[in-house]
């Protein structure tokens, strides 16, 4: 495509990412150097017939006045990164004289609100993106084997997790996993323990939020990966089972290297997905037991005593940072590959 016909072409592409996505990712930087300001104190004289007593109010018509002025808040600088909420390095430091153990330090630092969230959207990433990318291949490798009969109806029941939105389907196995829920009720026959809850266990509720993330993403993984196995060569197949080698082989040597690229894409898009995990913790209602990065960005912005936009700001651009940091090996070999084969 020449030049100019390509600049034509993703010219609204890219007003449209400048105005949506770049110009909010700028305006969220800024913010997140500003916090919000201080209240300002009034002392109030009460008196009545036992005597006067002198108390401390905010000044509600000077705080409004202030945050008139500087709707921003007051300039905080990077003091917001590196606060108890964020990296906490003060508190790092701390913990790293007064612990005794390597392990002592790594607990204390694990309860530290940031690094607790960072904790579990890694575990998360780490275990839902490999399996959601086995089960999706496996399931589409199944059913693109199957007579053709039978297999409409079997791609539609797999789907199915895809198409429910993730809040409903959390808070569908939040009442299943319930004491009265059918897995709840069933758990607590098999264990012999009617006090049994997951939604009291820490670990139980990791896992279920785990195999949560796995039902709902595989089928995307499967849509991608069944779409793709149509388009290998049935000619290099024929040959080599002409020649003997078994199925195994023929995914080894045929299959994969020639969906290879739809694998690092399908990759990509679970990483950003899996790293930004939020319905699943407020369906569960497992704020108690497991936050994750946009988990904290939420709670910052629905604090009831005050909004801290600063706050919310400071963890979107760390989470924005930890996406790119994750995918850029992906990105770097993707792009030598792209080049050795131009």
């Amino acid at each position: 495509m020449p030049n100019k016909s390509f600049f034509w072409f993703f010219l609204p592409t890219g007003l449209a990412m400048i105005l949506f996505i770049g110009l909010p990712i700028i305006s969220t930087g800024v913010q997140s150097f500003y916090a919000q300001h201080d209240q300002i104190l009034k002392e109030v004289k009460k008196c009545d017939p036992f005597g006067c007593k002198v108390s401390v109010q905010i000044d509600q018509e000077a705080s409004s006045k202030v945050r008139e002025e500087k709707p921003l808040g007051k300039f905080n600088g990077f003091g917001t990164y590196v606060d108890r909420n964020h990296l906490a390095t003060d508190q790092l430091s701390n913990f790293w004289n007064e612990s005794n153990s390597t392990g002592e330090f790594l607990t204390k630092v694990g309860n530290l609100p940031f690094y607790k969230a960072l904790i579990f959207t890694f575990t998360y990433c780490i275990i839902v993106t490999p399996c959601v990318l086995l089960l999706g291949f496996v399931i589409a490798l199944s059913l693109n084997s199957i007579s053709r009969k039978i297999r409409g109806a079997l791609i539609f029941g797999t789907i199915l997790p895809m198409i429910v939105t993730p809040l409903v389907g959390s808070l569908v196995l939040f009442w299943m996993v319930d004491a009265e829920g059918i897995i709840g009720a069933n758990l607590q026959l098999l264990m012999n323990d009617p006090y049994l809850s997951v939604k009291s266990s820490k670990t139980l509720t990791w896992i279920t939020i785990i195999i949560y993330g796995i039902w709902h993403h595989s089928p995307f993984a499967f849509v991608v990966f069944y779409a793709a196995l149509q388009t290998v060569p049935q000619e290099p197949l024929e040959a080599s089972i002409i020649d003997g080698a078994s199925r195994f082989q023929r995914v080894k040597h045929i299959v994969l290297p020639h969906i290879y690229p739809v694998v690092t894409f399908v990759a990509l898009i679970s990483l950003m997905d899996n790293f930004r995990v939020f319905e699943p913790i407020i369906g569960f209602s497992a704020q108690g037991s497991a936050q994750s990065l946009s988990w904290l960005i939420y709670d910052n912005l629905v604090n009831e005593e005050v909004i801290l936009f600063g706050s919310a700001a400071a963890t979107s651009i760390m989470t924005i940072i930890g996406i790119a940091i994750i995918l850029t090996p992906v990105l770097i070999r993707t792009w030598r590959e792209f080049r050795t084969n131009r």
